[in-house]
């Protein structure tokens, strides 16, 4: 299973939902909305359009850290970070059916997250990036290498999503380490054209998948 991921990062020049929108546009259609700061009641009604734009474009939508909130907007599920509610808590609020993402930046953190069963693993970061404070250490290449072949070893096939700093041009690399999928945010809302990059990300994705053996 390939899978791409945009993650909103409201800036000055965009809103979250802006983004959203040029993203599926775009050609993506799975969305984290990631609202760190925000108050509750600005992520509901965020959230709910955000939704309403994701699902009448044929595309999920989970929710960064929020698992109470998740319901209110009809989400498809949660992304939880590595000090956010423990995954089997998540599951008991949110049902089997829900997609839950965990992250993870260790062979420890790998393990964790599959016991617990979580749906994806966003694994990172890949590069330093400003879009995230309190940063778990640079993986780089040689890290992701080393992630896939705990996973490997241990039995593990729960998918491993590549996140933090990503270009479309580190795209093909990362894709050869084995991961799954590709998490990105920056690149997009700093490109002229976030649509068209979006475009131009989703066929490097696409290429790499057909050019591997």
């Amino acid at each position: 299973m390939i899978m791409l991921q945009f993650i909103t990062h409201a800036t000055s020049r965009y809103t979250h939902l802006q983004e959203v929108a040029m993203a599926l546009k775009g050609g993506c259609r799975w969305i984290q909305l990631r609202m760190k700061d925000a108050t509750d009641e600005e992520v509901v009604t965020v959230g709910r359009e955000a939704v309403s734009l994701c699902h009448a474009s044929g595309a999920m939508l989970i929710l960064d850290d929020r698992v109470e909130l998740c319901q209110r907007i009809g989400a498809d599920g949660v992304h939880l970070g590595r000090h956010d509610m423990p995954l089997d808590k998540a599951r008991q609020l949110l049902g089997k059916e829900a997609i839950i993402g965990a992250t993870v930046n260790t062979d420890e953190d790998l393990l964790r997250a599959a016991k617990a069963h979580a749906d994806y693993i966003g694994c990172g970061p890949f590069r330093f990036t400003t879009t995230k404070s309190h940063l778990a250490p640079v993986l780089g290449l040689d890290g992701y290498h080393h992630i896939i072949q705990t996973r490997r070893e241990t039995g593990i096939t729960t998918p491993i999503v590549a996140i933090g700093g990503i270009t479309r041009a580190d795209i093909p690399a990362l894709m050869a380490t084995g991961v799954d999928g590709i998490a990105l945010s920056g690149c997009v809302v700093r490109a002229d054209d976030p649509t068209e990059e979006m475009k131009r990300i989703c066929q490097t994705v696409c290429q790499t998948i057909f050019q591997r053996p």
